[in-house]
C-alpha cells in the first residue's frame, strides 16, 4: 500500500460537511503508459468522494487477462502515485473488482468509466458490485488511448501534432490497429482530439505563486509523460520547502525540430494535460520558448540574481525513445493483444444485444 503524503492534507482524509464521515472511492485498472484519459478518470472519481485509493495491476495478471503491459508494475504504481487526485495506492490489486476488496479499504464504492473491462474468459469485472449498488461511473475521455498512442508509434507519420489535420493515412492506420476482422466496438479506435479551456481548468491548479514559496521553472517535450519525468519533477520538488514548479512545454513543431523522426509522440494539447495531472506541477508554460529568456523569468517572478540554473540528474533512465523501442520490440504481441480485447469485447456486446432482445417472461402466467 502505498499513500502519498503530498498535498494540502498530508495524504490525509479530509472531513465532510458536518464531521461526517469521509467518502472513500475505490478506483482500479492497468494503468499502462498513463496518460491524461486516466488522470481524467481519477480526477471524476476523486469529485465523487472525499478519498481516493487506487489499485494497480500486477505485470501478471495485465498479461493473463488482456495481454503484455509496456510499462513494469513498479514503473505504473509510481505513475499512478504522482497523479494529484489520488490519495492512495494498491499494488497487485486483483484485476475482477469484489465486495471483499471493497470492504478491505473500507471503500463506499468504485468508479470505472464508461467503457468495459473483461476477464480472459469474458466476464465483466465489476459484475459483482455493479450487482451489490456499490458501483459508479464518469465519463471516458474522447480523443485518446493507449491504442491509439501505440499506432502512432509505430506508424512514423507527424499527423498527430496539433498543427495538422488527421490524414487519412493515419486515420486509417490507427482505426484498423489490432482491430479484429467483424466489426468494431464503440471503445477501440480513433477520435480527434479537442482541447477546450474547461479542459484546462478541470487539470490546473489556478494557484498563482504565495509569498515564501519558490518558484522554478523546468522545460522540456515531457511526451509520453512516464516515470523519467515523474522522478525528475520530484527531485525538483525537494529542492524548496515551498516550491512553486513551472513546467514549460515547447511546441510541437520545436520538439520535432530537434527530436526528429514522428516525435513528440503527444501534441501540445495533450501534454500540457498529462502533466497538469503530476502533483509536483503548479503551473504549465503552453508553448514555452526553447531558450529560456530572461523576460520569460521575469514573467513568472523569478529571482531577478541570475546564476540560477540547476541541472537535476532524475535517476531514471527511462525515455521516451526506450518506451517506442519496447513498443516496436513488441510490435505483433500488442497487435495481437488489441485484437483479442475487441474480439472479447465484441462477443460481450453480441451477448448483452441478444439478452436485451429476448421477451420478458415475468407475469406471462407460468409460475
Amino acid at each position: 500500500m502505498i499513500r502519498n503524503g503530498h498535498g494540502a492534507a498530508d495524504g490525509a482524509e479530509r472531513p465532510g460537511p458536518g464531521d461526517r464521515r469521509p467518502v472513500r472511492v475505490w478506483c482500479d485498472g492497468c494503468y499502462d503508459m498513463v496518460h491524461y484519459g486516466h488522470s481524467n478518470q481519477l480526477r471524476q472519481a476523486r469529485a465523487m468522494g472525499d478519498y481516493l485509493i487506487v489499485g494497480v495491476h500486477t505485470d501478471e495478471e495485465i498479461s493473463k487477462h488482456k495481454g503484455p503491459p509496456v510499462f513494469t508494475q513498479e514503473e505504473r504504481y509510481k505513475m499512478v502515485q504522482a497523479i494529484k487526485w489520488v490519495d492512495e495506492v494498491v499494488p497487485a490489486a486483483p484485476y475482477v473488482t469484489t465486495l471483499e476488496t471493497l470492504d478491505k479499504y473500507n471503500c463506499d464504492f468504485c468508479v470505472h468509466g464508461n467503457d468495459i473491462t473483461l476477464t480472459v474468459d469474458g466476464r465483466d469485472t465489476y459484475e459483482e458490485v455493479k450487482q451489490a449498488g456499490r458501483y459508479r461511473e464518469c465519463k471516458r475521455t474522447q480523443g485518446v488511448s493507449t491504442t491509439d498512442l501505440v499506432g502512432r508509434m509505430l506508424l512514423v507519420t507527424k499527423a498527430h501534432h496539433s498543427s495538422q489535420e488527421m490524414s487519412s493515412e493515419y486515420r486509417e492506420y490507427a482505426d484498423s490497429f489490432g482491430k479484429c476482422p467483424g466489426g468494431r466496438n464503440p471503445w477501440t479506435g480513433v477520435s480527434q482530439f479537442l482541447q477546450t479551456s474547461q479542459k484546462i481548468i478541470q487539470f490546473a491548479s489556478g494557484k498563482e505563486p504565495q509569498p515564501g514559496e519558490t518558484v522554478i521553472y523546468v522545460a522540456g517535450a515531457f511526451d509520453l509523460f512516464h516515470i523519467g519525468h515523474v522522478d525528475f519533477l520530484e527531485k525538483v520538488h525537494r529542492l524548496a520547502d515551498r516550491p512553486y514548479i513551472i513546467a514549460g512545454l515547447h511546441f510541437d513543431q520545436e520538439v520535432n525540430h530537434y527530436k526528429g523522426k514522428n516525435y513528440p509522440i503527444m501534441n501540445l494539447h495533450e501534454r500540457t494535460l498529462s502533466v497538469l495531472a503530476c502533483r509536483y506541477v503548479s503551473e504549465v508554460v503552453i508553448g514555452a520558448p526553447y531558450a529560456v529568456t530572461a523576460e520569460l523569468l521575469s514573467h513568472f517572478k523569478e529571482p531577478k540574481r541570475r546564476g540560477i540554473f540547476c541541472q537535476i540528474d532524475s535517476g531514471s533512465d527511462l525515455t521516451t525513445d526506450l518506451i517506442v523501442q519496447r513498443i516496436i520490440k513488441n510490435r505483433l504481441e500488442y497487435e495481437a493483444r488489441n485484437q483479442k480485447k475487441e474480439a472479447k469485447e465484441l462477443a460481450f456486446l453480441e451477448a448483452m444485444r441478444r439478452q436485451e432482445a429476448q421477451p420478458s417472461t415475468e407475469n406471462d402466467g407460468n409460475f
